[in-house]
């Protein structure tokens, strides 16, 4: 069995009551839900856990990359604000990518089609690939992608 790491950023514990009108009303609860749900589904495709972990904290972000390294387990991770600007959490990303573990960077939202601010991430380089823009689904489709990719 792989678990799957679903490291979530800062701000993302305030889902469901911040700006529902941009990140819709699910709350940080019903996306793991969702996923741990989806993640029992896949398992004719590749048998997955989800450890599902959220953080205000730019350090603990870091050091739960590092835990993927060392466990070698897949990452799903929405970097929230430190998408735009951490070059320590993106050197840690790179560490994962570097290792051959896929990482997947998700947004709910498409940053491409907010302020302009939003439109450059850090992590994307080092990513395994991004998805953006699909809400909860951009989550299950990071998720149905490590799936395929370990079986």
């Amino acid at each position: 069995m792989t678990t799957v790491f679903v490291l979530n950023g800062p701000n993302l514990g305030r889902l469901g009551s911040r700006e529902p009108d941009v990140y819709g009303g699910g709350t940080l609860v019903d996306l793991q839900a969702t996923l741990e749900a989806h993640a029992a589904e896949v398992h004719d495709i590749a048998a997955l856990t989800v450890d599902f972990r959220q953080t205000d904290n730019e350090a603990e972000l870091i050091s739960w990359l590092h835990e993927a390294v060392d466990s070698a387990s897949p990452v799903i991770m929405n970097p929230a604000a430190f998408t735009h600007y951490s070059y320590a959490l993106r050197d840690a990303a790179a560490q994962v990518s570097g290792a051959g573990i896929p990482l997947i960077e998700v947004h709910i939202t498409n940053p491409h089609a907010r302020e302009e601010f939003r439109h450059t991430s850090v992590i994307s380089g080092v990513a395994t690939g991004v998805i953006a823009g699909f809400g909860f689904d951009s989550y299950i489709l990071a998720l149905d992608a490590i799936a395929r990719r370990l079986s």
